[in-house]
Order: structure tokens, then C-alpha cells, then sequence
């Protein structure tokens, strides 16, 4: 992972977690995003309704995208560009499996200078790179307005 997100990683993520709601995880996906470069791909996990997606809109706002940032839940992927380059939004709820990932050009998207932002990414399988920043969103039970925030080093 590069040295510039470890500064808005929690400590300790690996062993614990923060408890979040959505203005919070905005916030926090926001200064991830200003201390993100490339090459960096993240890898979003949760249940539907998480806040995954609501995570990369902040995420792509802190890198400096100026567009409306959108679900490619149809597309699989939608590229912007940021003042720091090419940022990938990749949804890969509706994929078959990983051998799907060749028809949405994964392999060119991986190997470019970029930012690679995932939802589903357990959906690539062995085909996810093995130095991906990993981020987990989790409903918490007793409190609906709130999600429970992992985020560590590589998967």
C-alpha cells in the first residue's frame, strides 16, 4: 500500500473498526481520497445498502473529481479524471464470475497509472490483485443510521 493513505487508515484497523454514519464516512472518504496517488486500488466489501457507493463519491471528490460520480452497476466501470489522473469506479455486483473481467478491459484498467476504486471485489476472485487496500462496510445492528468501518492494509 502506498504510504500516503496509512495517514487516514484507522490504527489498529486491522483489529478493530470505527463506528460511522454517513456524515462521517463522507468525511473520512474525502481525506482518504486527498491522501490517496497512483497507482492504488482499493477494494469495497458490504451488503447491499452499505455505503459503498456513497464512499467513492467522497473518495472521488478528495482526489478532485469534478463530475457527478455515478453506480456503474449496468456498465461494471465508469472512468474520470482527477487533477492526480485517471480514477476507475468499478461495480462488479453483476458480474458471472472472473472470467467476465477480460470483457470490461480489467487487466489494461490494473495496469495503468490510477486509482481503482471496487465494489465487490470478492467478485474478481483470484483475478484481485493481492496489494488491494482493503475497506469493509457494515450495517450495525443496533444503530441503522450508523455503519461499522474497516479499513486496513492489503487483503
Amino acid at each position: 500500500m502506498p504510504d500516503s493513505p496509512s495517514g487516514v487508515i484507522p490504527p489498529l484497523a486491522g483489529h478493530g473498526h470505527l463506528a460511522v454514519d454517513e456524515a462521517d464516512l463522507v468525511a473520512w472518504g474525502e481525506r482518504f481520497g486527498r491522501a490517496s496517488t497512483p497507482p492504488l486500488v482499493v477494494g469495497l466489501t458490504g451488503e447491499l445498502g452499505a455505503g459503498k457507493t456513497t464512499l467513492v463519491r467522497a473518495i472521488c471528490r478528495g482526489l478532485g473529481v469534478p463530475d457527478d460520480v455515478t453506480s456503474p452497476t449496468f456498465t461494471f466501470v465508469h472512468r474520470y479524471t482527477s487533477p492526480r489522473g485517471a480514477v476507475y469506479h468499478v461495480d462488479l455486483y453483476r458480474l458471472r464470475g472472473p472470467f467476465e473481467l477480460t470483457n470490461i478491459g480489467w487487466d489494461d484498467m490494473l495496469a495503468e497509472d490510477a486509482v481503482t476504486l471496487i465494489e465487490w471485489p470478492e467478485r474478481a476472485g483470484e483475478r484481485m490483485p493481492g496489494s488491494h487496500v482493503s475497506i469493509r462496510l457494515q450495517h450495525l445492528p443496533d444503530d441503522p443510521s450508523k455503519r461499522l468501518l474497516y479499513a486496513g492494509g492489503h487483503a
